[in-house]
């Protein structure tokens, strides 16, 4: 993984600031993930301590962390022993991705004591944990490991506290030339071996011999010793005394095929677009800031998408078998003309004839059609027969036209909500499902019979402010954009959407603004729609007394008049660089 000992260590070495600054809150958002509001010695801000399975990891964020009305008993435990607490020491363990914060706090007697926060980051096997350092004794861990996960290591209250297992490496600070060419001895040449066998070779040689090490920060070593095994040691050295002295360069890439990478050293081997950052506190939360969110929604509505996208495709079904029926209703003037054309043909055929030969009059040529009949039945009742057929594909016609118009409803409904799932942050999910329980197309988990529906707040709502300092806000789910529309706007307002593309309702509180804030808010219109990987967005944008939503309709779903159409093309950096808050 990209957080390797190399970045624990740039993160630790940051964190020293905040040796002598005091927890000030703790709260826990997720299952896996704790955050420090820490203030003090200049500081003032959030550490996020995550022992998430897919993405463990700790560096300061900016992300808003919806905080739990009841607090798991991790939490509670924290704020037991540490809130309030001194920072006296932050270090990493080694080069091991391990980092301990010693916190100094006052007992309910008035007396000092101190406890010992532990960040394991290793993959699924991660954790956090609190113990006495005196004693060795674990409070408790946010996630347990009894004697039946691991006979090595247990983690759970009352235990002593064991550190992960060592690997035998070698530690790469200070750097000892000896053991790095014993660790990289019986490489072939370059020219044995072609560039990528060489590099790769190389790349394990390092990575397998030193703690702390990912493949990925050891091919970076490899490549800058271009090729040549006499050029690996001054490569590894001039790094490992650059991050000895805490000289660090924190950066992501992102590659041709998308795939982001982060390290704490410059990936010169790595090609596509570089972003550095002053900090590698900075560098993980740009790097995992949508990434974390993105993976806690999917997480929380795998169901959800899963029906929805089941509930799509049987409409598309439905659609396209109501669009056969109604191809065979519009025959019904085909089949009514047959009638008449036997009518006036009565005397040219008889009971048991199984088709008759008429001049068709309606046409100008006037051609002869054959004509198919059932020979058990009269020449009168041949006749009836097509009338009664062209009946019924009459008033089929009307009743399949309005199941069209009401399938096709369904389906602009459905996707609406399948986009307000794309865009979701794991505090929109609740209204999602919320939506859908009301409409009648899940069933509330866990409900009993008999028991009242809470009143329902106001939704929390996106606002952003334009460059103008104009508040835009945005609706991101069908309960958001009922409120944005319905509840929040005042008929002077103006609003946005797509022209005939599902996304957000778009909201300019102001009566008075300039053409950055209304090309900013149709920006916000396309980048919250299913055309944001578009270019030239048509959004419509008209004065809120123009729209209004029909009695009876589906929620977020509006009709509105008078409206002038704005082409833009979404852009995220854009989006990103404008102030929002919570609302």
């Amino acid at each position: 993984m990209s957080l390797d000992g190399i970045v624990t260590r740039a993160l630790a070495t940051e964190l020293q600031s905040c040796v002598k600054a005091r927890i000030h809150k703790i709260y826990q958002p997720t299952d896996n993930e704790l955050v420090l509001h820490i203030r003090g010695q200049g500081m003032n801000g959030r550490l996020l301590l995550s022992a998430h399975p897919s993405m463990p990891r700790m560096h300061w964020t900016e992300q808003t962390w919806a905080n739990p009305a009841e607090p798991p008993m991790f939490c509670m435990l924290l704020r037991k022993y540490c809130e309030g607490g001194v920072i006296e020491a932050i270090r990493q363990n080694g080069m091991e991705r391990v980092v301990e914060i010693d916190v100094r706090h006052r007992d309910e007697l008035g007396d000092s004591s101190f406890k010992r926060i532990v960040l394991e980051i290793m993959g699924r096997h991660s954790n956090l944990i609190l113990l006495d350092p005196a004693t060795g004794v674990i409070h408790d861990g946010i996630r347990h490991v009894t004697p039946a996960i691991s006979s090595y290591r247990v983690v759970l209250p009352g235990s002593a506290y064991v550190a992960p297992p060592s690997q035998e490496k070698i530690t790469p600070l200070p750097p000892e030339k000896q053991s790095f060419h014993t660790a990289v001895a019986g490489l072939p040449t370059m020219e044995e071996a072609g560039e990528e066998a060489w590099l790769g070779a190389a790349s394990s040689a390092i990575a397998n011999a030193y703690t702390g090490f990912s493949f990925l920060v050891a091919k970076e070593i490899a490549y800058r010793a271009e090729g040549r095994a006499d050029r690996l040691w001054p490569a590894f050295e001039s790094a490992m005394k650059a991050i000895a002295e805490g000289v660090f360069e924190p950066s992501i890439v992102v590659q041709e095929d998308g795939k982001a990478l982060f390290s704490a050293l410059t990936l010169t081997h790595a090609k596509g677009e570089v972003q550095s950052f002053a900090s590698m506190h900075e560098c993980l939360e740009v790097y995992y800031r949508d990434k974390a969110s993105r993976d806690l929604v999917r997480q929380r509505t795998s169901d959800l998408s899963r029906f929805l996208g089941n509930e799509i495709a049987k409409n598309e079904k439905k659609l396209l078998k109501l669009r056969d029926t109604l191809e065979e209703a519009n025959e019904a003037d085909d089949v009514r003309k047959r009638g008449e054309l036997l009518t006036a043909h009565l005397h040219a055929f008889k009971k048991g004839d199984k088709a008759v030969e008429v001049v068709d009059y309606y046409e100008e040529s006037q051609p002869v059609v054959a004509i198919p009949l059932d020979p058990l039945l009269t020449p009168n009742e041949n006749a009836q027969r097509f009338f009664r057929k062209y009946a019924k594909l009459k008033n089929s016609r009307a009743v399949v036209s309005e199941q069209i118009d009401v399938t096709n409803a369904e389906l602009d409904y459905l996707a609406s909500v399948l986009q307000g799932l794309e865009t979701a942050t794991p505090a929109d999910v609740e209204e999602i499902r919320e939506e859908l329980i009301e409409q009648g197309y899940i069933r509330q988990r866990g409900a009993k019979r008999g028991m009242k529906k809470k009143k329902k707040d106001a939704p929390a709502v996106l606002c952003y402010t334009s460059s103008e300092g104009i508040p835009i806000y945005v609706g991101k789910n069908n309960t958001q954009n009922d409120y944005v529309t319905n509840r929040l706007a005042s008929s002077a307002d103006t609003w946005l959407h797509t022209k005939d593309i599902p996304g957000s309702h778009v909201l300019i509180r102001a009566t008075e603004f300039g053409d950055a804030t209304l090309r900013e808010a149709a920006l916000l219109a396309a980048y919250y729609s299913k055309a944001k990987a578009s270019s030239s967005v048509p959004v419509d944008y008209t004065r809120i007394r123009n729209v209004r939503k029909p009695s009876g309709a589906k929620p977020g779903f509006v009709i509105y008049e008078g409206q002038k159409t704005l082409y833009v093309t979404p852009d995220e950096a854009f989006v990103q660089s404008l102030p929002s808050v919570i609302k």
